[in-house]
């Protein structure tokens, strides 16, 4: 404007790549099929003194326990505890417009700062799971083949005992996009409290699991009776194991032609859900009772995020760092300003004046020097 003044506004800031822990995702399937996020740049300042928009950033949501590592394998950022936010990429500065150049000898500036390029960088996701159900029960009772159709588990199956030699988890997902995590455990024999079989190492891993889901095979014996076996071994063992709640599973459906009755009067049984993964019947109702049950069901005592992730700390990237230098773009072409221009490494200088937008042939001023960029 004649008369007006410089009146160029600066440039927004670029958005940032960001991790944020989500208590409703169980895994990292949200990031399946894309491995390369960009947040949005700022927008140019304008006249009138206009500041540009921000970027928008780029918010990933993933499980409570992910850990971010760098290329060299070091911890970046370990999501503990629900809420909490990790910066993986920030976002660029934005230039100053030519109103900011205004002093008592230079009315009239021709020059504005182009803004500093966004940061970039590599990182791996690792993920700690903690099941909030585990399916129990007696080798061959059809915990694999069940886990197998809730979720998107892909155990081994057979038809013979001890199918399942180490934890499986499988993610059931709800309509709604809430998630949840289910483990099969190897089958548990009579006496594994004393060690037998699997054991000890099989009832250890139910310690975690805010829920079981009791599987029994209704074609082989007496539903109540597998339950009473199953029971006496979560007693024997203790840590709380048979106060946990229960879904019982009456699996195997299809093989019989009628459901035997399951009297057994139990507070911890919350439901009884006769089902069969051949034919699918009774799937869909598990699953809605598990998200059900599984909001309602406690967290097992001394397995609250406090104690588990206790040796776990949350770090955060630091925000990149101002240059030694200033760039500027003038009405003849670049300015190149500081104080210890001679130190700056010489492939820095030009990475940032080609960011600014620089092109071979342009004028660059170095200090009291002036050279064609190349």
């Amino acid at each position: 404007m004649p008369r007006g003044g410089p009146d160029g506004g600066d440039g927004g800031n670029g958005g940032d790549v960001a991790l944020v822990a989500d208590p409703d995702l169980r895994d990292l399937s949200v990031l399946r099929g894309r491995t390369r996020f960009r947040a949005e740049r700022g927008r140019h300042g304008e006249g009138s003194n206009r500041r540009g928009a921000d970027g928008a950033d780029v918010i990933l949501r993933v499980p409570v326990g992910t850990q971010v590592f760098d290329e060299a394998e070091r911890l970046v950022a370990d999501l503990a505890h629900p809420g909490a936010r990790a910066v993986l990429a920030h976002g660029g500065r934005g230039g100053a417009g030519n109103r900011r150049f205004v002093s008592a000898t230079r009315q009239a500036p021709r020059l504005a700062e182009p803004g500093l390029p966004g940061e970039e960088a590599t990182v791996e996701l690792h993920l700690k799971l903690l099941a909030d159900a585990a399916c129990l029960g007696f080798p061959n009772a059809g915990k694999s083949s069940l886990l197998r159709r809730i979720s998107n588990a892909t155990p081994k199956v057979a038809e013979y005992p001890f199918t399942t030699v180490a934890p499986v988890l499988g993610t059931v997902e709800a309509p709604d996009g809430r998630q949840l995590v289910v483990a099969d455990v190897p089958g548990l024999l009579e006496g594994a409290s004393e060690g037998v079989g699997l054991g000890l190492e099989f009832l250890a891993h139910l310690e975690r699991a805010r829920l079981f889901l009791h599987v029994i095979d209704v074609h082989e014996a007496d539903p109540a009776e597998r339950f009473r076996a199953v029971d006496r071994e979560l007693e024997a063992y203790g840590a709380g194991l048979a106060d946990r709640p229960q879904i019982v599973v009456l699996n195997k459906v299809d093989l019989m032609t009628e459901v035997p009755p399951f009297p057994v009067g139990d507070p911890r049984v919350r439901a009884v859900i006769s089902t069969s993964t051949v034919t699918g019947a009774g799937i869909e109702e598990l699953k809605r009772s598990l998200f059900e049950l599984i909001e309602a069901a406690p967290t097992p005592t001394g397995v609250g995020a406090d104690q588990e992730l206790a040796d776990f700390l949350v770090y955060r990237p630091r925000p990149p760092r101002r240059r030694a230098f200033r760039v500027f773009r003038t009405d003849r072409g670049y300015l190149v300003t500081g104080r210890d221009i001679s130190s700056v490494p010489e492939g820095e200088l030009e990475e940032a004046l080609r960011a600014a937008g620089a092109r071979p042939g342009d004028t660059v001023t170095v200090g009291d020097e002036t050279m064609e960029f190349a």
